[in-house]
């Protein structure tokens, strides 16, 4: 930003000097020339034809230096077939007519016809009274002092310039400096996080970089929810594994007759404790997606599919809108919505009827079966991890308590009720709507 900025400013400030110096090296030599301006028009004022034909003054120029050998300022009268009248600082020498020129006004320009010296000429084509000759009056200036001048003024640009832009360099390094402290106190405060001083940026901010330590402070706070549902989930796969292994172990060291009937029960049980808790780790990991958006409808007849072909005795009706669309990832609507469609056809009388509806900002999705349904005593105990209520069927109780956490999860919430069209039970899965 410091390079940058002092790029600029140096940019700047060079278009700046230099169009400046153009504009008054102009008006300082358009002055010079206003003298030499001044100097002609008293020339040619003063200027008459003699008895001889050549040009004479009536009056003396009033300026010594045309007396004066080599001082810098001089004048000559120059027609074509007459002796060029010449001032006395001339001495020997002679300004050069340019044949090309037929200056009708004044013109003046510069000329290095002098070793060493550089003139600024001003000339004019002039016809006197009393003749039809074409005169040419010109008078003429050493550049020295004009230059001099005009180095003076760009010396003094320069300095005030360098001058300009030093302080402004200056400045906008003081400004970044300032402007950027705060971000060294983040990253001081990081620095603190990460060597276990401190657990969130508490120092106070100023408000062009709060936003961002507010952000900051809520990632961290993310992160550690995180952090402790893994442990919480590791902690209780463990447990749900334990209770198994112990009945393996027990078997297997008593070398139980039915040893591998009790493998083949166990494994099932912690193979659906491992789906149970991969879900929720997968769902967590997804929750804060914001792309992540599902179709209803198509993960219903996804899901109807399957399930036909599991209880084909079983009828699946589906209504409701077909639009409907939550931010929930796909796989995870695809878990709660088969864990409650096959639960109304395992547990129901053979009808199930799903129905999906916009409520607010949520999605409602509807379960209904025409089985024995649940007492009310029993509808919130059943979504514990293990409990079920029909041990004549296979299951691991684990499907309820998976809807329950992957919708919770989202947002969500999932509850029971008694159906009153079918007279079985009512589920009610809700998730945000995307």
């Amino acid at each position: 930003m410091i390079g940058i900025a002092a790029l600029w400013i140096s940019v700047l400030l060079l278009g700046g000097g230099l169009a400046l110096d153009r504009v008054l090296s102009a008006a300082i030599t358009r002055n010079f020339d206003d003298g030499l301006n001044y100097v002609l028009t008293a020339m040619i004022a003063s200027a008459e034809i003699g008895p001889d034909g050549e040009v004479l003054f009536n009056r003396p120029l009033a300026d010594q230096r045309f007396l004066e050998p080599n001082s810098g300022l001089y004048y000559q009268i120059s027609a074509k077939g007459h002796e060029d009248w010449r001032s006395r600082s001339l001495w020997d020498r002679a300004l050069r007519v340019l044949p090309e020129h037929d200056d009708r006004t004044f013109h003046a320009y510069d000329s290095k016809q002098f070793p060493g010296e550089d003139l600024r000429i001003m000339e004019r084509t002039i016809v006197l009274p009393g003749s039809n000759t074409r005169w040419m009056f010109m008078v003429a200036a050493a550049r020295a002092g004009l230059d001099d001048q005009i180095r003076a003024l760009r010396s003094t640009l320069t300095q005030s310039f360098a001058l300009l832009a030093l302080g402004l360099i200056v400045l906008t390094t003081l400004q970044t400096l300032y402007g950027l402290r705060p971000l060294r106190r983040v990253r001081k405060e990081i620095v603190r996080m990460r060597t276990g001083e401190k657990s969130r940026v508490t120092e106070p901010m100023p408000a062009e970089v709060l936003p961002m330590v507010e952000e900051l402070n809520a990632l961290l706070a993310h992160n550690e929810r995180q952090a402790e549902e893994a442990r919480t989930h590791a902690g209780n796969l463990a447990h749900a594994l334990k209770t198994p292994l112990t009945v393996i172990m027990n078997a297997a060291t008593a070398q139980a007759a039915d040893l591998g009937e009790t493998v083949i029960r166990e494994a099932t049980t912690m193979r659906r404790q491992v789906d149970h808790h991969l879900a929720r780790a997968r769902a967590v990991g997804r929750r804060g997606a914001a792309q992540s958006r599902a179709e209803v409808w198509g993960s219903l007849q996804a899901v109807e599919r399957a399930v036909q072909r599991l209880y084909p005795e079983t009828r699946i009706d589906m209504d409701g809108d077909k639009e409907a669309t939550v931010r929930v990832e796909r796989q995870d609507l695809d878990e709660m919505l088969g864990n409650l469609i096959e639960n109304a056809a395992k547990y129901g009388g053979g009808s199930v009827f799903a129905t999906v509806s916009r409520v607010s900002a949520m999605v409602e999705i509807v379960v209904e079966d025409d089985g024995m349904g649940i007492p009310p005593e029993e509808r919130t105990r059943i979504f514990d991890r293990g409990v079920r209520l029909d041990s004549g069927k296979p299951g691991t109780g684990l499907g309820l308590a998976i809807v329950r956490d992957v919708a919770e999860i989202y947002g969500g919430s999932v509850g029971m009720e008694e159906s009153e069209d079918l007279g079985g039970l009512l589920v009610r899965l809700r998730l945000p709507a995307a």
